[in-house]
């Protein structure tokens, strides 16, 4: 496989992963996707805890994971960017939050009763958002279309500047230092190093 498609598919399902987990609530098949071998390494401190080597997954889910799930996305935490970024600290929910500009873009329509979220600058959203914008790119480079995909990089570069690195590092760090599972600090920690890196390798290339 091409390299570049190689390195797309790899992004692509990074930014699905982190996405997935800071959207909604555990469940088995996550925890399925985050035992296999080539997950490992983001989870670093996972693997040795002690209720995750002995419970079930629904009971590690109901113990655990989503307790923490709701404390550092509901009641403790805000995964929104308009949160960080206006001065009123107002969650931005109707058609003035300026991310409305890139989703028209790409016709990317965000439900939000179904992603139960209540502004399309959730964290979750705007992950979904990247991995949409690098699926397009592999697509373009599939077709063989490269400077269509190197559009769809600018694009990626410029969306994680005005956008998800604005308010992503600070939010990533708060769940780092408050969450009370290895799940989600680990979660929050590697999400954070890999957003960075991404950051460093869009600039580069």
């Amino acid at each position: 496989m091409n390299e570049k498609l190689v390195e797309c598919k790899n992004r692509e399902f990074l930014y699905a992963l982190y996405s997935r987990i800071f959207l909604l609530e555990a469940d088995p098949e996550l925890l399925k996707t985050v035992a296999q071998k080539d997950i490992k390494e983001f989870f670093p401190n996972l693997y040795d805890w002690e209720p995750y080597q002995k419970l079930s997954a629904q009971e590690l889910i109901d113990q655990h994971l989503n307790i923490d799930f709701t404390e550092i996305s509901l009641l403790h935490l805000t995964p929104y960017e308009s949160f960080y970024t206006r001065e009123d600290a107002m969650i931005e929910s109707g058609g003035d939050n300026p991310i409305y500009t890139f989703y028209e873009r790409f016709n990317f329509v965000v439900e939000k009763d179904k992603a139960r979220v209540i502004s399309p600058d959730h964290i979750a959203i705007e992950m979904e958002f990247m991995y949409m914008l690098i699926g397009a790119e592999a697509k373009a480079i599939e077709n063989s279309d490269y400077k269509a995909a190197k559009e769809y990089k600018e694009m990626q570069k410029e969306f994680l500047e005005k956008h998800l690195l604005t308010f992503a590092p600070i939010y990533l760090i708060n769940v780092k230092n408050e969450s009370k599972t290895p799940f989600y600090h680990d979660a929050a920690m590697t999400g954070l190093e890999f957003l960075l890196s991404d950051y460093q390798h869009l600039q580069t290339t």
